[in-house]
């Protein structure tokens, strides 16, 4: 009996570390972006770093204006979206509402297995598939743009939108489907009528997280967005995200100097960025459980 709460107790403490270990490491990133990342702010101001339309780190003298690669991730993440939620929401509609047994055992492995696919391979994609593509039907002298890696980001977001989403229909409970087929409402009007409102705060922790996923690519949009430090006009322009900045960068830049602070300072501000999505996804899930009574 002894080693038996032994065991227990073990077990208790290995867990509570493993459990603070996450919450250390994260504290330790934080700390370190801030200490790598502000210096930046002695030689730039804020406002000029955060709205500056010149990105030139090794010009004389340097130009650190992130604008256009704030624009940048903004464009394709935009354009991720909309390629993301009408496949994620639909599949996820599907396999929670219309599909069998049998299709649902068969589909949602296969749209789940999408994220694993690891990104260089989408990029890889990218490249070589929908590049030609795009550069021919759209006559444009390079097919690396920010469709491009919009198009290719949506599909990667797709799995985690299709996943949520259908979390969030799965909590609407059956009794609402049933009260409204009770009424004489169509499969097509509970639907829309009754199962998406009731699931609509789920839904959009889906759309929100599949925003973050997307902002926060990094080898596909190096591979595939074109990679130009200039202000987007149209997505058929190459553009460099703010992840591409500092994957593509970062190994030229000397450890101490402006350059390599500006890459920290632009990571610091990704961070945040994505942080605060995190929390608005979590506020919107939080609220729809309380809603449905079914928080903790």
């Amino acid at each position: 009996m002894k080693i038996f709460h032994l065991k227990e107790k073990l077990y208790k403490w290995l867990f509570t570390i493993l459990a603070f270990a996450s919450l250390f490491f994260l504290i330790g990133i934080v700390l370190v972006l801030i200490k790598e990342g502000l210096p930046i702010f002695h030689k730039v101001s804020f406002s000029k770093f955060i709205f500056g339309r010149f990105w030139y780190p090794t010009y004389s003298p340097a130009e650190f204006g992130i604008f256009p690669l704030i624009m940048a991730s903004i464009w394709v993440t935009l354009g991720a979206v909309i390629v993301c939620v009408p496949l994620g929401i639909g599949s996820a509609l599907y396999l929670n509402e219309l599909a069998g047994v049998r299709q649902k055992a068969i589909l949602k492995p296969i749209v789940e297995l999408l994220a694993s696919i690891p990104s260089v391979v989408f990029g890889f994609f990218g490249m070589v598939i929908l590049t030609p593509f795009l550069q021919k039907v759209f006559n444009l002298p390079t097919g690396l743009t920010a469709l491009n890696a919009s198009i290719i980001l949506g599909i990667m977001a797709t799995p985690t939108v299709c996943s949520i989403a259908e979390d969030a229909l799965n909590y609407v409970p059956n009794a609402f489907r049933e009260a409204s087929f009770a009424v004489g409402a169509t499969r097509w009007q509970t639907l829309t009528r009754v199962v998406i409102p009731a699931a609509g705060s789920g839904i959009s922790t889906a759309i929100i997280l599949g925003m973050s996923r997307a902002i926060g690519e990094t080898m596909t949009v190096l591979m595939v967005a074109g990679g130009a430090a200039v202000m987007p006009h149209t997505f058929l322009e190459p553009v460099r995200p703010m992840t591409a900045a500092i994957a593509a960068e970062m190994g030229e830049a000397p450890v101490g100097g402006d350059h390599y602070h500006a890459l920290f300072a632009i990571a610091l501000i990704l961070f945040v960025i994505t942080f605060v999505f995190n929390i608005i996804a979590e506020m919107i899930s939080r609220r729809f459980r309380i809603k449905l009574g079914l928080s903790g």
